[in-house]
């Protein structure tokens, strides 16, 4: 639990701080457990309680008795207080949701990326989408906090742009916080995928307090989002988690050396379902894609991968195999990022992972716990995300409800 400071100046650090310990008791807190909880003083929780429930971030829920003295007011986040707009621009789709201050989605849209469209174009339809969105759900607009957007890397965060992301092409250094910002009126935060899946595990997944867990986003292509003490870790330059390069050793299913895997290149859903043609599972026709990435056939090779994943359900060998050959992979990743970072959790979420979560819970758990070093200290738990197959534009929505109430560091630097 974060401490807080009585100083005057910190006023607005203590205000989220309060709020977190809040958010983080469901049941609700007393102002006399929330001065305890955070090291504030009675007055100073006092004076923020009483601004917290004037703007409707709080409401009062229940007296608390049993000890002595009179029953104390408990203190409840009000989910309805504020809201956020979440935005995943997924290389095959377009997916909106209007988050709760809570991160539970009251409203969401989606649809397949418009083929040949460009940049301004997708980002015309979102901002149409965002207005739809909210007027449909009926929440005031007033109370959206701000829009989010998720979206494939690497990312200028400073810029808020996206860089040439390999699975966008033509996206060379756009600037989509701006051009939303504009287009929509509403703040807008600009971030990874696969950091904004992690955020959404975070703020509304499970990952929370001091927790530490590598967030394994599976899309079209795969990376990594860093929990570490209970905070997102972005890197440098905010991409943190670029694993497509990564070098997996491979083993064959009876035993033995195999060769090493490049862990981005083998587990595309094309890769997958090329391989699958050349066993003879199936025949789909997505000539016109390469190996490097979809092209307008995007939609189309994810009802082909939907194809294998069934076939393998169904109790086809070569289908099966190539999904757990793809497992005991990410079981290698895994592993190595758990030695790596010391983490607690492994989390295996995003837009494929519906679909491999039987083979992926059946195979990689083991393998994992046998293989990390620090399993015989403390246990590593391997899950799915808890937030569902929209972790991504959930956690863009969950990127606007941390920046504008979760306590961080620089929030706590003082004018001299």
């Amino acid at each position: 639990m974060r401490r807080g400071s009585n100083l005057p100046r910190v006023g607005d650090y203590n205000q989220v701080v309060v709020l977190e310990a809040i958010r983080s008791h469901p049941d609700g807190l007393s102002r006399v457990e929330l001065a305890g909880l955070t090291g504030l003083s009675a007055q100073t929780v006092s004076n923020i309680c009483r601004r917290l429930l004037d703007t409707g971030l709080v409401v009062e829920a229940g007296k608390q008795g049993g000890g002595p003295g009179k029953p104390r007011t408990l203190l409840r986040l009000d989910a309805q207080g504020r809201y956020a707009i979440g935005v995943h621009l997924d290389p095959a789709a377009v997916t909106v949701v209007v988050l709760d201050l809570l991160g539970r989605v009251v409203a969401r849209s989606g649809h397949p990326l418009r083929p040949g469209a460009g940049p301004g174009q997708v980002l015309a339809d979102v901002a149409r989408d965002v207005s739809a969105l909210v007027e449909a759900s009926g929440v005031d607009r007033e109370r959206v906090v701000g829009l989010g957007v998720a979206a494939p890397g690497p990312v200028d965060a400073a810029a808020g742009a996206v860089v040439h992301p390999p699975n966008l092409p033509g996206w060379d250094r756009v600037a989509v916080r701006d051009l939303l910002a504009t287009a929509t009126g509403l703040p807008v935060l600009l971030d990874k995928d696969v950091v904004a899946a992690a955020v959404a595990e975070v703020w509304a997944g499970g990952v929370g307090g001091t927790g530490s867990a590598v967030v394994l986003y599976l899309g079209t292509g795969v990376g990594v989002g860093i929990v570490l003490g209970g905070e997102v870790h972005r890197g440098a330059s905010g991409n943190a988690g670029e694993v497509g390069g990564l070098v997996v050793p491979g083993e064959h299913p009876t035993g033995g050396p195999a060769p090493a895997w490049n862990l981005g290149g083998t587990s595309s859903p094309l890769h997958l379902v090329r391989e699958a043609e050349r066993l003879g599972v199936g025949h789909w026709d997505l000539d016109a894609g390469t190996d490097d990435g979809p092209d307008e056939h995007g939609e189309s090779v994810a009802s082909a991968f939907a194809d294998l994943c069934a076939a393998a359900a169904a109790g086809d060998e070569r289908a099966a195999g190539l999904l757990d050959d793809l497992a005991r992979r990410m079981a290698g990743a895994a592993t190595g990022l758990v030695d790596m970072l010391d983490v607690e959790q492994v989390v295996f979420g995003g837009p494929l992972w519906s679909l491999l979560e039987p083979t992926f819970l059946r195979v990689v758990p083991p393998l994992v716990q046998a293989a990390a070093v620090a399993t015989a200290i403390h246990p590593v738990e391997v899950r799915g995300t808890r937030v569902g197959d929209d972790v991504a534009a959930v956690g863009a929505g969950c990127l606007v409800l941390e920046d504008a109430f979760s306590p961080r560091s620089a929030t706590l630097l003082l004018q001299h």
